[in-house]
């Protein structure tokens, strides 16, 4: 039973030490490290559901929350900027959707065979081994907002973990993608907090 248990949290432990892209983990260890980490929950019910669309994302519960209206229609955990890459505060508008997006930045260096050289890598700071070439991360259901930040699918370990962006977990990005415009961030731990700044975007 101890045992048991130490693999669990050596498991956990090796994916807070990998995880540190904008998208996921390097692919040939996503998988097997994930199976030892909590898995992401959310729920969409705003099929049918009139009225304006919004996404409140808290900080510090890791959970991003869908309204049509006052209503929320879908919950879903997130995983937001590291520390260090910290995803901005702030009341915004999706000003780019991307079904299909794959990044100009984040990524792998990969030889002519496909083998990750170098994964997880920044084309603006990290060089490129020789004989590989980029290889941009795949980012499904992409919504940008605030320049270069954007929400969509990718790993969701139990922390933040991103270089900025909001990772959605896989079933729950498509939802999100539909006619939204406004996104709020908040930073704030105190729910009650959390709330006066969504009362605070409904009123601008």
């Amino acid at each position: 039973m101890k045992f048991g248990r130490f693999i669990q949290l050596f498991g956990v432990a090796a994916v807070i030490v990998f995880c540190s892209s904008c998208e996921e983990i390097p692919r040939y260890i996503e998988h097997p490290l994930a199976a030892f980490a909590p898995q992401p929950s959310g729920y969409w019910n705003g099929d049918g559901v009139s009225g304006p669309p919004k996404i409140v994302v808290r900080v510090g519960e890791q959970r991003a929350y869908f309204y049509k209206g006052k209503r929320v229609v879908g919950e879903s955990t997130v995983s937001t900027g590291k520390p260090g890459f910290s995803t901005p505060a702030g009341h915004y508008h999706i000003v780019s959707k991307d079904r299909d997006h794959v990044s100009s930045e984040f990524g792998d260096y990969v030889d002519d065979y496909g083998n990750v050289v170098r994964s997880n890598i920044d084309v603006r700071k990290d060089s490129r081994p020789p004989g590989t070439h980029f290889d941009g991360a795949r980012m499904p259901y992409c919504m940008h907002f605030n320049g270069g930040y954007a929400m969509h699918e990718g790993f969701v370990p139990p922390y933040a973990a991103s270089h900025g962006c909001i990772r959605l977990p896989k079933g729950m990005a498509r939802p999100f993608f539909g006619p939204v415009k406004p996104i709020s961030i908040c930073t704030s731990l105190n729910l009650v907090r959390s709330r006066f700044a969504i009362r605070l975007m409904a009123t601008r």
